[in-house]
């Protein structure tokens, strides 16, 4: 046991921070299903009002948990990214591209730093496949994205597809996570290319994103704690 665990006062801060997470997880679900709710119901208010509120819920929430700075940090950005996106213009478009970017940077360093304390590399096999949708989905949709942002979006679609490939070193819950992640921006970016659309795309771009976010940061704080609990002196 570690001097750290071993204070009455630490074990009662830590029960207090996980009593606290509990209202603040409640509030981000029932904010996401606010906002799928408006988008169903074609109520742009709601979606303006909840959208914002999703990631600081979200990160307040894997904080009180003890989790990772990283993570917290991806979660913020992430909030940056959804905020700057709630403009229908090309700046705001990049620069919360770029916000989602550094986001999935700190994803990367996240997940290089799982696979160094022992947890599973991620698979080879999966990455090549992920590597072949990628390059599929670039050849089919470069003609029709608009001049200015097929260089940026591919840069980023590399960096969103090593993010999704290297989930899987926190387990099941966050290779999903990082899959959906995917699947949602390449919804944004079919959009952005004027494809034909599901009914309701915005309604499925935030499904699956959302999704993604609550996933990623499930599989980070489960595995986070298994290896704390069984670290060396803890």
């Amino acid at each position: 046991m570690t001097a750290t665990a071993a204070r009455p006062g630490s074990t009662r801060a830590g029960g207090r921070a996980e009593r606290s997470a509990r209202p603040v997880l409640l509030a981000f679900l029932l904010v996401a299903a606010a906002d799928l709710a408006g988008l169903l119901a074609g109520a742009e208010t709601v979606h303006l009002v909840a959208k914002p509120l999703l990631m600081p819920l979200l990160a307040g929430y894997a904080a009180l948990r003890g989790a990772p700075r990283p993570l917290v940090a991806a979660l913020l950005f992430g909030w940056g990214g959804d905020v700057f996106l709630l403009a229908d213009n090309d700046l705001a478009f990049l620069v919360g591209m770029g916000s989602f970017a550094v986001g999935h940077v700190c994803y990367l360093t996240l997940f290089g730093r799982g696979e160094g304390r022992g947890r599973i590399p991620a698979p080879l096999v999966t990455g090549a496949g992920y590597a072949v949708v990628l390059v599929v989905f670039l050849v089919l949709i470069w003609p029709d994205l608009p001049a200015d942002l097929r260089i940026p979006l591919t840069g980023y679609s590399l960096l969103l597809t090593a993010m999704a490939w290297r989930a899987g070193v926190f387990g099941p819950y966050a290779a999903a996570g990082g899959a959906l992640f995917l699947l949602s921006d390449a919804l944004i970016a079919t959009g952005t290319a004027e494809w034909p659309q599901a009914p309701a795309p915005d309604f499925w771009v935030m499904l699956t994103y959302i999704a993604a976010q609550a996933l990623l940061t499930l599989g980070v704080l489960t595995k986070h704690r298994t290896w704390t609990k069984h670290k060396p002196g803890a």
